[in-house]
């Protein structure tokens, strides 16, 4: 289905093109080498959010300092030995490229921008090297000017907040959360599609990330900032949670029974509240006071249908509680009137660990690849001793550091390929066909008008985005506007030329040394979570809680975009490994409290949990846990399940959720009472 532009489509794209018109007049005033630049500098920085606009602006200024004074630094230097040079800017371009990799926030920019710069200033620079201060600092300016530009008339013009971007975001998020949840008390004909639309909700958190780094940049944020980051962990931990209670949902109607009296109650009245959209946080304070009256009244039973039940309880009180916070904050982010400060009800953990997973091999490995793909390029530069070549290394660089951080980078390097070609067209079609009609900059911008405004509604839309962007920025290089109309054929078409041939070599560079894609990494992120499993149960990582349940939620929102992408979910679906953990990590906690034998059972527990995924790295398709291990979590059950003190319940429903979680739809726990 087509989506045509919106009126906001249509406002940013005039407000772009505003941006650009206004950058290129100051350049022609300044006298600028090269205003183009400046131009298309404009069109790099825009975002319809004024928030992104401005961290974009600031990062590039800062990315653009630091790649100009590398070239100042290292042009004179070198400019009499071409390969150590050569080498020297490979070797830039790949460990700045590293170093954005580690940060997954808009100040990556920084270091990406910093990483092909160099290139940008320095290969040029190499015939006339007395001249690169000059050059770097032209490059500085033009740039500098098309991004206050940018962020000025982004600040003036209707400005788009970020912050009711972020509360519609979360707010939809919340809805289908609830959707899940009512999901739990009916059985699904159809898992595989209820579990791909669970996999986006955990990668949609990720996505979230962007939003709320960028709305610091939004005038008058500094409480929102706080109350985005809160939202954020909170809806991280509802995904354990939720998945939790579809398990236990799943293995009573495995088992043949219902939910102990009372908890279908409980359920009931609790989704209820959740799918209203009139629900308040302060409602859910009666659903916590239910739970608290029937946990009083429940029988501590060796069963394991009661056993189910009080954990699903606790389960839903967890439930109850994250979703007050969620609510209270959604009121807080959407501006609401009347709304009370907010109070965390839900403070048994800390939800906003920091921790996140990085494969530093699949990273190291792109930082390199692009680092050499780019002194090949100036190798064989230098052996053709073509005039125009760096060009081609320049935008072979640029396409490399743009998709390093892709599974697979050859599909949208294959498409960076051909709409510059189509730029390259449109430039020399508007450059020798329309351009020669302006008489002055207002015919100019008239001229310019039509295209442009086209390409930039198109920049608000995902689909599109990547398309407009290269036409945008990419024609407007190309175009190389100067204060006086002077366009040579030969000159452009040579220029250009180097361009697309920079572009192709990238591309079959790509093709060649990244054979491997999506599956790759989808088995590297699965082994890593089952290490950290490992790790965990065996108690190496049990003194921070924080730290590991943050990496194991951010490990699941980069797993789950590709197992979708992939569509084998052999090896895992991402949510059994997160309850896993957590339920190791409760039980590493909470058996400090109980005694000696009960640790003695849970200490068998666990080293048979690590010794299960150990198993599993050694061998990926071993996916049935051994019966050995149920066995160790029955008997580890038989000791606290009678149990009422805090210690006991915990530990119980942590077994339990080992037990749904390895082993589903076996045979319901049997064990007699430990007392």
């Amino acid at each position: 289905m087509i989506h045509w532009p919106t009126a906001r489509d249509w406002l940013f794209s005039f407000k772009a093109f505003f941006a650009s018109m206004l950058a290129l007049y100051i350049a022609f005033a300044l006298g600028l080498p090269r205003p183009y630049w400046a131009m298309a500098a404009v069109y790099v920085v825009s975002h319809p959010l004024t928030g992104a606009t401005r961290s974009k602006a600031l990062y590039r200024v800062l990315g653009t300092i630091l790649g100009a004074s590398a070239a100042v630094a290292l042009v004179p230097l070198l400019i009499d030995a071409p390969v150590l040079l050569s080498a020297a800017i490979g070797a830039w371009t790949g460990t700045l490229l590293y170093i954005s990799l580690l940060d997954r926030t808009p100040r990556a920019y920084v270091f990406m921008l910093a990483a092909y710069t160099l290139p940008m200033i320095a290969l040029p620079a190499v015939n006339a090297p007395q001249n690169v201060f000059d050059i770097a600092s032209a490059r500085t300016q033009e740039i500098l000017v098309g991004i206050l530009s940018a962020s000025v008339v982004a600040g003036l013009i209707f400005p788009g907040k970020v912050a009711p971007v972020i509360s519609a975001r979360t707010a939809g998020w919340l809805r289908d959360a609830a959707a899940w949840a009512a999901d739990t008390l009916t059985p699904v004909a159809d898992q595989r599609a209820h579990l791909a639309s669970r996999h986006r909700l955990a990668s949609d958190i990720l996505a979230l990330d962007q939003l709320i780094s960028q709305l610091a940049y939004d005038p008058d944020t500094a409480d929102t900032v706080g109350y985005a980051r809160a939202l954020r962990g909170r809806m991280s931990m509802l995904l354990p949670v939720l998945s939790s209670m579809t398990g236990m949902m799943q293995e009573l109607r495995a088992n043949n029974q219902a939910l102990p009296d009372g908890v279908d109650t409980l359920m009931h009245d609790v989704t209820q509240w959740i799918l209203s959209p009139a629900s308040r946080p302060e409602d859910g304070q009666r659903l916590k006071e239910e739970i608290a009256r029937l946990g009083q009244t429940v029988v501590h039973s060796s069963e394991w249908r009661s056993a189910l039940g009080r954990t699903m309880r606790s389960r839903v009180g967890t439930l109850v509680e994250l979703w007050q916070d969620c609510l209270h904050l959604q009121q807080l982010l959407s501006g609401q009137e009347g709304v009370k400060p907010w109070v965390p009800v839900y403070t048994r953990r800390d939800v906003n660990g920091g921790a996140r997973h990085y494969d530093h091999g699949i990273m190291l490995f792109s930082a390199i690849n692009a680092s050499v793909s780019i002194f090949a390029g100036c190798m064989i530069w230098i052996g053709m001793g073509w005039e125009d070549g760096a060009g081609a290394v320049t935008l072979g660089a640029v396409a490399s550091c743009f998709f390093a951080a892709m599974d697979e980078p050859a599909p949208f390097i294959r498409l960076f390929f051909v709409w510059t070609i189509v730029s390259i067209g449109l430039s020399a079609l508007m450059l020798f066909a329309i351009i020669p009609a302006s008489h002055d900059f207002a015919t100019l911008v008239a001229l310019l008008a039509v295209p442009f405004l086209i390409i930039g509604t198109l920049i608000p839309l995902p689909r599109f985005n990547m398309i407009a962007m290269l036409l945008s920025v990419n024609t407007a290089t190309f175009l190389g506007l100067q204060g006086a109309y002077d366009a040579n054929f030969t000159a452009f078409f040579n220029g250009n030329l180097a361009g697309a041939a920079g572009a192709l070599f990238a591309l079959v560079w790509t093709l060649i040394t990244r054979p491997f894609g999506v599956q790759l990494a989808t088995h590297r992120l699965v082994h890593a979570s089952w290490r950290d499993l490992a790790n965990t149960a065996a108690g190496e990582d049990a003194q921070d809680y924080a730290r590991l349940s943050s990496r194991m939620l951010d490990r699941l929102g980069q797993l789950v975009p590709r197992l979708a992408a992939s569509g084998d979910d052999s090896y895992s679906d991402g949510f059994t490994e997160l309850r896993v953990g957590y339920s190791a990590l409760e039980l590493q906690r909470d058996e400090l409290d109980l005694s000696e034998l009960d640790r003695h059972s849970i200490d068998a527990v666990l080293g048979g949990v690590a010794g299960h995924y150990r198993a599993r790295i050694e061998n990926s398709r071993h996916k049935r846990a051994p019966d050995t291990l149920r066995a160790r979590i029955d008997d580890a059950m038989s000791l606290v399940i009678g149990r009422a003190d805090h210690a006991s319940r915990e530990a119980l429903h942590a077994l339990v959720e080992l037990r749904v979680s390895l082993f589903p739809g076996t045979p319901g726990y049997r064990h007699a009472p430990a007392f």
